[in-house]
């Protein structure tokens, strides 16, 4: 009978327990973030260590999966694998939504990046043209294949006076669209992480980069032939923003999120994404530190 009672007991004790764990364990998932990002380096490492640190003195943990190629962080936010994921621009976004029949949405902006037209260097590692003027005619030009970063590079072509778009409003510029060209200038489309290396191979005369691919290929930017001009309104479609799934507000890491984008929209965080960028980068929220003069 004291063994029936005893093992009872035990019993009892190690369902407290499982219930116990069980409900710290969730407790734990809900202030847990996993957030995708692409390769963090010298100017995105410094934004997103001090967003950790100022989270998880909110209760926040941040956990980061890095990607190295734009078509993986939201096939991971679409199966749940994270539940963020902060690299893209609105404009991407939508497209790769339309392109894979998903509904990820925007729950913040960060920054705005500019992308830059850049020319091939010489053995001396200074660049070989100073001014788009410079170019030669059939020069060879590399940008990314991806639609959209294809589109963005087009019309920064185009805004540099080197060809002439016929795309209507609200579409996606395509070589197809080409209508002037006087440079005769052959376009090359390769991938995303490959646009930099062609470029520093000395395979093409200048190529349109990314700015994430851009810092980690170490590209100088003395090298840059023309800037894209995010002043105006069209400039909304390149604001990068922090990505969740569309049902992220019924979800346990609801709380999460917004305490995610509260530390990163601070003029803190701001000031810094321009100075690890060399001002590269420019903070782009409602609100946001003003630091276009940094560059």
């Amino acid at each position: 009978m004291k063994w029936k009672k005893i093992i009872g007991v035990l019993g009892i004790l190690a369902l407290a327990s499982f219930f116990l764990t069980a409900c710290g364990s969730k407790s734990d998932s809900k202030s847990e973030l996993k957030v995708g990002v692409m390769t963090l380096d010298d100017a995105t490492k410094p934004v997103w260590d001090k967003v950790k640190e100022n989270a998880a003195k909110k209760g926040v943990t941040i956990k980061f999966v890095q990607f190295s190629d734009y078509n993986q962080p939201n096939k991971a936010l679409a199966a749940g694998d994270i539940d963020v994921n902060a690299y893209q621009t609105n404009v991407f976004l939508d497209d790769w939504n339309e392109k894979n029949k998903e509904n990820l949405v925007s729950v913040g902006d960060t920054l705005i990046s500019p992308i830059r037209l850049f020319s091939v260097t010489t053995s001396k590692g200074k660049a070989k043209y100073s001014d788009v003027k410079d170019l030669p005619d059939g020069a060879k030009i590399a940008l990314d294949n991806d639609a959209t970063n294809k589109s963005r590079a087009l019309f920064v072509l185009q805004s540099a006076g080197l060809i002439e778009l016929s795309t209507k409003e609200g579409e996606l510029a395509t070589t197809k669209d080409i209508t002037k060209n006087s440079k005769n200038l052959d376009i090359k489309e390769v991938g995303a992480e490959q646009v930099a290396k062609v470029l520093q191979n000395g395979d093409v005369d200048a190529a349109v980069i990314n700015n994430s691919y851009a810092q980690t290929s170490k590209i100088d930017y003395k090298t840059t032939l023309y800037k894209e001009d995010v002043s105006g309104e069209e400039a909304k479609d390149f604001i990068n923003v922090i990505a969740a799934q569309s049902d992220w507000k019924k979800s346990e890491k609801a709380d999460a999120i917004k305490t995610l984008v509260d530390v990163y929209q601070t003029d803190e965080i701001g000031k810094l994404i321009s100075k690890s960028s060399n001002g590269v980068d420019q903070p782009i929220w409602k609100g946001a530190p003003d630091t276009t003069s940094d560059k």
